[in-house]
């Protein structure tokens, strides 16, 4: 199935969770940035991809050196991202020009998404509109209510990944919804909007760097 394949990192945030001067997309492991890690894996997919970052405004500058030092010939398209997930999202879908082919929204802070599980959530998309990467659960969940909780079945829930993809006409139309705070991802943006969220295989090690012990983990799994 040919169609146009678009990507956009989210990389809005400040790292306050990692203890770090620096947000964790742009830690380095193995003596490169997380981010570049997470476009690579992109290109590993679909060397002809187009590339969207939207970054937070004190760090355009860096991550445009970032770009021409490690992708240098290459467009990809920079912006700054807003005062939630939302509005970076927002922003950076402004960039792509076209309305036809699918866009992948992607967490700059996941460098182990594998290449199956971006071909399934692309294809996914291309088929059926919308897919969205997700894993079990494999520890015991309970319920918190007030002064109460209960055990809940674990097989009901799922953990979800990036990245999410959509058909680019369909997000574009949803992203014109006024912000709410339910929008906890990309896919709560487009149910909102009316439409179905179709769940695919995701992979375990696609890991959201947010805690120092996640970067320990990610260097192992990129030696």
């Amino acid at each position: 199935m040919d169609y146009e394949k678009h990507i956009l990192i989210v990389a809005g945030g400040t790292g306050s969770r990692i203890n770090n001067s620096l947000p964790k997309q742009f830690i380095e492991i193995n003596n490169k940035p997380v981010i570049i890690h997470t476009i690579e894996c992109f290109i590993a997919f679909d060397k002809d991809i187009n590339i969207y970052i939207s970054v937070h405004p004190d760090f355009m500058q860096h991550m445009q050196k970032l770009a021409a030092d490690f992708f240098p010939g290459r467009k990809i398209h920079i912006t700054t991202g807003g005062e939630t997930r939302f509005h970076s999202v927002q922003n950076g879908i402004k960039m792509i020009l076209s309305d036809s082919g699918v866009v992948g929204i992607h967490d700059a802070a996941r460098p182990l998404v594998s290449t199956e599980t971006i071909q399934r959530c692309f294809k996914g998309a291309a088929e059926k509109d919308n897919a969205v990467p997700c894993i079990s659960i494999n520890e015991s969940l309970r319920q918190i209510n007030a002064d109460k909780n209960a055990a809940v079945n674990r097989n009901e829930y799922k953990i979800i990944q990036t990245p999410q993809c959509f058909r680019v006409s369909l997000i574009k139309k949803a992203l014109e919804q006024t912000y709410s705070p339910e929008f906890t991802d990309d896919a709560s943006v487009l149910e909102k909007a009316g439409h179905k969220i179709n769940l695919v295989e995701g992979n375990t090690e696609n890991i959201k760097i947010t805690y120092p012990v996640d970067l320990i983990i990610a260097q192992h799994y990129l030696k």
